[in-house]
């Protein structure tokens, strides 16, 4: 069993209308906050009856969050900058993008289905170039963990 991580081992990537290229890599310039997957919807209620008695409903929610920190100067803010212009043009293209993120050395993998940009990132223009934070809301999310030791192909 693998006890070390490394950011240099996960590969991420976005596709969708206007755009299909890695989030991640050499020369990405990914911040040093990464990417972070936040499930939003809760999977389950819990209704309780007036004499006490339980009852659990599993929810089908798999919704939630991703956010990608870039460096000011990241050639990926270009980008997703203008895969985020080509989106807002019609409807037609909006909430089609696919976000992936796999850890290559542990075997970890997100699959983020039926992605929208929430909204533009700030653009800071300060004493310190900074990060600029992209937001996504992704209507399914699908997170496996590796067993820390996958197959070497």
């Amino acid at each position: 069993m693998g006890f070390a991580y490394s950011f240099l081992d996960v590969h991420a990537a976005i596709s969708g209308p206007g755009g299909n290229f890695p989030l991640s890599g050499d020369r990405a310039g990914i911040a040093q906050e990464g990417l972070t997957i936040v499930p939003t919807g809760d999977q389950n209620t819990m209704t309780v009856g007036a004499d006490g008695s339980v009852m659990h409903s599993l929810l089908a929610d798999s919704s939630g969050t991703v956010t990608v920190n870039l460096l000011r100067t990241s050639p990926v803010n270009r980008q997703l900058q203008e895969m985020y212009n080509y989106q807002r043009q019609s409807s037609a293209n909006w909430g089609r993008n696919t976000i992936t993120v796999r850890d290559v050395a542990r075997g970890d993998t997100a699959t983020c289905q039926e992605v929208a940009f929430a909204k533009q990132p700030e653009k800071p223009f300060a004493k310190e170039g900074g990060t600029r934070q992209w937001t996504f809301h992704s209507g399914k999310i699908n997170i496996q963990d590796g067993s820390g030791t996958p197959e070497i192909s």
